[in-house]
């Protein structure tokens, strides 16, 4: 009899289990319910967010394929502006060509050499007396005498002197070598005081300009940034040997005695006499009028 007494009824302690488990439920139920309403609200503004993506893509493939309707014309009117230039271009190249031919002189800036069938397939370079740049067909003369005599022709100028009237551009398409890159400008610094940055002084009889190694040195680097001293050194001597080979050896060099800071050294100058023989280049009437205004010893 006490054994069905003890089975008829849970006990207290039962029934307080049962219930904490309830409540636990019941919370878990509840976050559970608000975590879906969150998901919920979230996916809702992603279908939003996408329907306005939608529409926007579908207003740019409308936009797309009108503009594809138009394209055709508009590369249809290009196409037909690009054949009218080239049809120019030939036509001026052709006239140009028979001018040449019969002896005319046009202006460099003018012409694209490249683009010029001529007979025997060269152009003369020439300077003329307004200063101006010509091009011409060997030794022709103008009928017109447009701009002067001929004052000097390219194919007269020594290589360096034709190289000094490139640009940077046009030196390293002509040379792939620095020292006759630089060779070049050194050069040009001489003849053009628009370059500014000119280390050539002038001397004394018998010697018209020269440039020393460590004043050369010096030009080189700012030429040149990023490059150390003891490679600007080598240059020197590389960009001498250029000078002398680019001038067909109408510069000379000497080594120099001199006296700085109670020390003496010998140094190498590059050196323009007076009588050297460079086409085009000689010294102005003051140069030649008053040659001891220089710092050379003759």
């Amino acid at each position: 009899m006490s054994t069905n007494a003890d089975h008829s009824e849970p006990t207290a302690s039962t029934v307080q289990t049962l219930a904490t488990e309830l409540e636990s439920l019941r919370e878990r139920v509840d976050a559970l319910e608000a975590s879906l309403a969150r998901k919920t609200d979230h996916l809702d503004r992603l279908e939003s967010a996408l329907e306005r993506e939608r529409a926007a893509n579908e207003r740019l493939d409308a936009r797309v394929e009108e503009l594809e309707r138009t394209r055709p014309p508009l590369e249809a009117r290009l196409d037909a502006h690009e054949r009218k230039l080239n049809a120019n271009k030939n036509r001026i190249s052709e006239l140009q060509a028979r001018e040449l031919e019969k002896g005319a002189h046009l202006l460099a800036a003018n012409v694209d050499e490249s683009e010029l069938d001529v007979a025997g397939g060269r152009l003369e370079r020439v300077s003329k007396d307004d200063g101006g740049q010509y091009f011409r067909l060997p030794d022709s003369d103008d009928p017109l005498d447009r701009g002067g005599d001929v004052a000097l022709a390219h194919g007269d100028l020594l290589p360096i002197q034709q190289l000094a009237t490139m640009d940077d551009d046009g030196l390293r398409a002509t040379t792939s070598s620095l020292p006759s890159r630089l060779a070049a400008k050194l050069w040009k610094a001489r003849t053009d005081p628009a370059v500014g940055d000119n280390p050539w002084k002038n001397g004394c009889k018998p010697v018209r300009e020269y440039v020393t190694a460590s004043d050369m040195k010096h030009w080189i680097r700012r030429q040149e940034t990023g490059i150390s001293d003891g490679y600007a050194k080598k240059l020197v001597s590389r960009t001498i040997d250029a000078l002398l080979e680019l001038s067909k050896n109408r510069l000379a060099i000497e080594r120099h005695r001199q006296r700085k800071n109670g020390l003496e050294y010998t140094e190498r100058r590059v050196l323009l006499m007076a009588d050297a023989d460079v086409p085009g280049d000689r010294p102005s009437a003051t140069e030649r009028d008053s040659p001891e205004t220089g710092d050379v010893d003759g």
